[in-house]
């Protein structure tokens, strides 16, 4: 392939040379001989500090999205206009463009993403489909689970997986898509034919501003990234931004399906929620699907009312949605129950906002109350440094009026002091009038937890879920909750086998 043929539906401003290509890549570290070096600009550095890098690494053409630099000899070069843009375009023209050869549904909101895009891709399998997966948890391609640096990947490695989903046999592929990754056109010129709308919260205002402007961010996946607006929109009527994007998506998509707990074209109805999961009949368009999961709460029915309707939306039968979502036993990190014997319950969960935290409270004292118990419901959390720091309170209050004990501690504090974000925290707390106690490190926090708790009680380790590390200003440390929660219950003198515990998953 040559270099003018990967730049293909480019917004190309200047170009010249035309050598052939045999790799693509935006990170200098990367490049090998014969590379297109893409260079453009990011939120915190500039690729097009390292073109003579690249060069010297063997890249024979250079993409830059800036008029400033200026073309080397003996090499390539294209000045474009958007430099995400037009890394998308020479990534599809790279690979084939995969992404047209599969159907891909995309699902964006703050809560529920990973857990609906698991669900989905449990249908889609017991429909007898091939499909990859991407997401904040992990990516599922090929039939190997890959790390998630990213919610959503740069354009070139998602590219790279479908290429590789393909050559595999993949008709579909499900994937988050955040809104970061939105605002920053990462997913420009992917045809999705389906997107999901879980619902929005307050999250990710250091980034987007305001509400408003978090919600044009999510839109931006009913619009069309670069592409037609999406076949189908499923969307949570629920949620006060769900109704505002229904009213949207009537004149953009050519299905639109609403969902909510008793209205909209997917419904539940006859729930019962258990300790041992949740059964109710599944209402669609075409059939009432009696339907049981593992996964506990109402937050789930909502889940997989998502699922199910992108399901619908892809031409899967009552058979296997029910299927699919009876196989999904459990999502990582997203209320994962550490049992090591003891005679409470130990959770860990993804919960990093304030309605996350309701939510994931609301669940837990649902949980003590329905085993039949007078258990308390027992909460370590932090907030996140680096991050919108209104919310902080907002997250103190929400922990303090769902609990019955909350420690307080650290979660990510990346540059700040751990001390400092807990005293943004701690003013919603003590608003509730809960008992709480300040334990800036995490180890010891779920410790004391853990101490504290009695038979019949709830132990929620909140904000890190799946994560595998804690990030300080000295840099990232291994720390997995589930892993850590185990040893701490070891430590107390309960049995925990790994294979019980989940500590190895």
């Amino acid at each position: 392939m040559t270099f003018q043929q990967v730049l293909d539906g480019a917004e190309v401003l200047a170009l010249s040379g035309d050598p052939g290509v045999s790799c693509v890549e935006y990170d200098s570290r990367r490049v090998r001989p014969g590379c297109v070096f893409v260079a453009m600009g990011g939120e915190t550095s500039d690729g097009n500090r390292f073109i003579d890098q690249a060069i010297a690494a063997g890249a024979v053409a250079v993409v830059t999205d800036s008029v400033a630099q200026k073309p080397r000899p003996g090499v390539g070069w294209a000045v474009v206009q958007h430099g995400r843009r037009a890394l998308a375009r020479v990534s599809a023209n790279f690979y084939k463009r995969p992404a047209e050869r599969l159907a891909i549904t995309g699902i964006t909101g703050t809560n529920g993403k990973s857990t609906t895009a698991f669900l989905m891709e449990a249908i889609l399998q017991a429909a007898g489909r091939k499909s990859a997966l991407i997401g904040t948890i992990e990516y599922h391609v090929a039939g190997k689970v890959l790390p998630a640096p990213h919610t959503t990947p740069e354009a070139l490695d998602l590219n790279r997986i479908f290429s590789e989903a393909l050559g595999n046999g993949a008709t579909d592929a499900v994937m988050e898509v955040s809104s970061h990754a939105l605002a920053q056109e990462r997913v420009f010129g992917i045809p999705f034919d389906v997107a999901v709308f879980t619902n929005l919260t307050r999250d990710h205002l250091d980034y987007h501003g305001t509400m408003e402007d978090y919600f044009g961010a999510k839109r931006r996946l009913f619009e069309g990234c670069g592409t037609d607006p999406p076949r189908a929109a499923i969307i949570n009527i629920d949620d006060e931004w769900g109704v505002k994007l229904a009213e949207f998506s009537k004149k953009k998509s050519a299905v639109l399906l609403r969902y909510g707990w008793d209205c909209g074209d997917l419904r539940a109805s006859n729930v019962e929620i258990t300790t041992r999961g949740t059964r109710f009949d599944l209402v669609t368009p075409a059939a009432k699907i009696p339907a049981f999961s593992r996964l506990i709460g109402r937050v789930n029915v909502y889940n997989i009312l998502a699922a199910a309707g992108a399901a619908y939306a892809r031409g899967c039968r009552a058979e296997a949605i029910a299927q699919g979502i009876d196989k999904l036993n459990a999502v990582p990190g997203r209320f994962e129950r550490v049992d090591c014997g003891q005679p409470f319950t130990v959770v860990v969960d993804y919960a990093h906002t304030d309605d996350a935290l309701r939510n994931l409270t609301a669940l837990a004292r649902e949980f003590v109350s329905t085993n039949g118990s007078a258990g308390r419901v027992l909460t370590v959390f932090g907030c996140g440094g680096d991050r919108d720091r209104k919310k902080r309170p907002m997250m103190g209050e929400a922990a303090g009026r769902g609990s019955d004990f909350v420690v307080l501690t650290s979660d990510n504090p990346r540059s700040e002091d751990p001390l400092a974000i807990i005293n943004d925290a701690v003013v919603g707390l003590q608003k509730t009038g809960v008992k709480y106690s300040i334990e800036p490190d995490r180890r010891n926090a779920i410790a004391l937890a853990i101490a504290a708790a009695k038979p019949g009680d709830i132990v929620l380790l909140a904000g890190k879920g799946h994560e595998k590390m804690q990030i300080t200003r000295e840099g990232s440390i291994p720390f997995d909750d589930v892993a850590v929660a185990c040893q701490e219950l070891h430590a107390a003198g309960f049995d925990c086998n790994p294979a019980r515990a989940g500590a190895a998953r």
